[in-house]
């Protein structure tokens, strides 16, 4: 391996260890604003109270747009979901949020899509969730858009009752939120009524866009058998129904975890697994360097910000290919990069690898002789190109 390899690796894990270290630096420069609104509701027939928290950029960056998590059960959940989030924040693997924290008061109407009638639960409760969703999305929504600049990702997420509500959400409005994510979803409510809807969706749609988390705890019995069923539905459909293919679906199986600390932890896995990094993943490339776009296209998307491919996030693809001795693919990935950042010398350097590697010396040659032209005083290797190109001329 190369020495430049060697020296852009270690100046990626120096600069990584340096940002893992800062969070408390960076957390007393600028802090989460929050404010708080009372919403008259004509849907619930009652006063609601929701929690709107802003990024720690949006006062500095007015033109900005956020996605936005709407979470369930209050803002006592704003705690785990600023510290996951800021960790992935850190690594370019989530955006900046904003986070609607909205409180509850009657969990079990308000949650719940069936009245249950199931004599292992309390009967006659629950039934409110269309009234529910009516108020999220009439009146709730609209509050938010007008009073802070969303974008329009929006995420949905619950624990026990809520997770229950977050899945039935997909079901009643599929392009409402376009991600559902439900901690431990108390699917055993009225003989499985919430786990059979959704089995019932998954299997009709005729097609989902969307990412659903969902886990489970120690439970078992009823609640476990009920949850396991929809659960391999759902693994299923993704893999046999080729309908469903842009859905993203993970699940995770925590044994010895209580039902509630099903979402301490699972929100790592939930959001790490929702959000695309900055630095694309060698899984995601494709057969041509096409993916490239089309995975940086979807982060914006997601983001919602425009982000081109970054350079060094490019030629670490190339890089793996190489390590893979996958050379031509990974000349391809890098002769791409080259075409975003044409006088990067870092990338130019980096096709000369390839070629190295793949033993055409003389291409080698002529792009790290390209790097030397357009390097300049901030370029911190400049013995390395020079020796490089010395050593190269040897083998010709």
């Amino acid at each position: 391996m190369r020495l430049f390899k060697l020296l852009c690796i270690s100046g990626f894990l120096l600069c990584t260890s340096h940002v893992m270290a800062q969070p408390a630096v960076d957390d007393a420069v600028t802090n989460y604003s929050q404010h708080t609104h009372t919403i008259e509701s004509s849907n619930l027939s009652e006063q609601r109270t929701v929690v709107v928290q802003l990024p720690k950029s949006y006062q500095t960056h007015p033109n900005k747009r956020y996605p936005v998590i709407y979470r369930l059960d209050g803002a006592g959940n704003l705690p785990l979901i600023n510290a996951v989030l800021e960790r992935l924040q850190q690594n370019d693997q989530a955006p900046e949020v904003i986070v609607v924290a909205i409180e509850s008061t009657n969990r079990l109407r308000d949650f719940y899509p069936t009245v249950n009638k199931e004599p292992q639960g309390p009967v006659g409760e629950g039934g409110g969730a269309a009234k529910f969703l009516a108020f999220v999305e009439q009146e709730l929504m609209p509050l938010v858009n007008k009073q802070y600049r969303t974008h329009d990702y929006r995420v949905i997420a619950g624990a026990s009752a809520a997770g229950v509500f977050a899945l039935y959400a997909m079901q009643a409005d599929p392009e409402l939120f376009q991600a559902h994510i439900a901690y431990s979803p108390a699917v055993w409510w009225n003989y499985g009524a919430p786990a059979k809807s959704l089995n019932t969706f998954v299997t009709k749609a005729k097609s989902i866009n969307s990412y659903v988390y969902m886990n489970i705890g120690e439970e078992a019995g009823i609640m476990r058998e009920r949850y396991d069923d929809m659960q391999q539905t759902m693994q299923n459909s993704k893999v046999q129904n080729s309908k469903v293919q842009n859905l993203r679906f993970k699940s995770d199986a925590f044994a010895g975890v209580s039902h509630n600390l099903t979402s301490a932890a699972g929100a790592f896995n939930a959001y790490h697994g929702l959000f695309l990094s900055k630095h694309m993943p060698l899984s995601a490339l494709g057969d041509d360097v096409s993916s490239i776009d089309a995975y940086y296209q979807r982060l914006s998307q997601q983001w919602g910000e425009q982000i081109a491919p970054p350079d060094r996030a490019v030629r670490m693809l190339g890089y793996s290919l190489t390590d893979n001795q996958q050379f031509e693919r990974a000349i391809e990935v890098f002769k791409y990069n080259i075409k975003n950042y044409p006088k990067s010398a870092y990338a130019l350097s980096a096709l000369s690898y390839g070629y190295e590697m793949q033993g055409n010396v003389r291409q080698a040659l002529a792009q790290i002789e390209a790097a030397i032209a357009v390097a300049d005083d901030s370029y911190p290797y400049p013995d390395y190109l020079k020796e490089t190109k010395t050593r190269l001329q040897g083998q010709l």
